[in-house]
């Protein structure tokens, strides 16, 4: 958002610029009136802060939104800051998920300051509240103080999204961290909750991007035995890749046993990785097919898993025959 020429060719009387921050409240002219607040410059910020921190939060958003936006053309930092750590209590669902959307881009806007008291302020806050735009900004100094509460995002259907993206903007630094929060359930490994799996499956996925190291191994083979599918199947996909020959036995028997539990898309991936190491994996395909084939016709007709491993021999073998 920038300042048309026309709005800074001339200087605006208090009582004007007032005038413009209450047409931010109009859909049709809130963008001008924003363009002109920026050609007033560091005058107009007291009255943004004014309307931003004293203002009533609405389900309509949007004026509120645009005013946040114009304090961070004006780098109106202080202000923003002050902004997202006032106490916020909400009652109402609309106007709480409104005024959210206006706090997550005041903490994105923020990202464009880049300072250490930036980093530092917003890390306090994401220690109370997650938000998409808090998350975001976070991830873009590539600090791996960050990261506890970046893996904490991943349990979060709305903060997921920016915390996958600037937990891969750390590469390798964030690896350890991932490792280890892969294995820890919460409250507990006897009850754990559904955002808790989200966590451990999201971080042993975002860490399988990552080249790992043989070092890594062992905590991710104890996850060869966990009861969650998509946990075991990727976790049995990196050791394919860099686990002893004894372990990557080990996984290719673990993908075979979780796919009567696995949806679609990993059957699809477990399908790809015992196709890259059939050579490894055929005795332990052959034999399940074997036992398998020994059920009665009825129970055979059921059976997915022998059909999937069936055709997964018969295509490899076709392409190898293609070469």
């Amino acid at each position: 958002m920038t300042a048309h020429s026309s709005s800074t060719s001339r200087e605006y009387t208090d009582e004007e610029i007032r005038s413009l921050v209450r047409d931010l409240e109009s859909l049709k002219s809130g963008q001008t009136a924003a363009a002109a607040l920026i050609g007033c410059g560091p005058r107009a910020v007291p009255y943004l802060r004014a309307f931003v921190l004293r203002g009533r939060a609405r389900g309509v958003y949007q004026p509120r939104q645009l005013a946040v936006e114009t304090l961070a053309e004006l780098g109106a930092k202080d202000v923003l800051l002050e902004y997202l750590e006032q106490p916020v209590q909400i009652e109402d669902a609309v106007v709480r998920f409104g005024e959210e959307a206006v706090r997550s881009t005041a903490a994105r806007e923020l990202g464009r300051f880049g300072t250490h008291d930036v980093f530092e302020r917003l890390r306090k806050l994401a220690e109370d509240r997650l938000l998409p735009g808090l998350v975001e900004t976070l991830g873009m100094f590539r600090k791996t103080e960050a990261v506890p509460y970046l893996l904490r995002a991943l349990e979060d259907d709305i903060c997921r999204s920016p915390a996958q993206e600037a937990i891969r903007k750390l590469g390798a630094q964030a690896v350890p961290f991932l490792v280890d929060a892969a294995a820890k359930r919460s409250p507990s490994a006897d009850e754990e909750s559904p955002s808790s799996k989200q966590r451990r499956r999201w971080s042993l996925r975002l860490a399988s991007e990552q080249e790992l190291s043989p070092l890594e191994w062992p905590q991710v083979r104890a996850l060869l035995d966990d009861s969650d599918p998509e946990i075991v199947m990727t976790a049995a996909r990196v050791a394919l890749d860099i686990a002893p020959t004894g372990d990557k036995e080990y996984a290719v028997r673990r993908l075979i046993e979780m796919l009567p539990r696995a949806n679609w898309f990993l059957k699809g991936e477990v399908q790809a990785a015992l196709a890259a190491h059939f050579d490894l994996a055929r005795k332990t395909i052959e034999s399940e097919i074997a036992r398998r084939s020994a059920s009665d016709q009825k129970e055979k007709a059921k059976d997915m898993v022998l059909r999937l491993l069936i055709n997964l021999k018969r295509q490899t073998a076709e392409s190898r025959t293609d070469t």
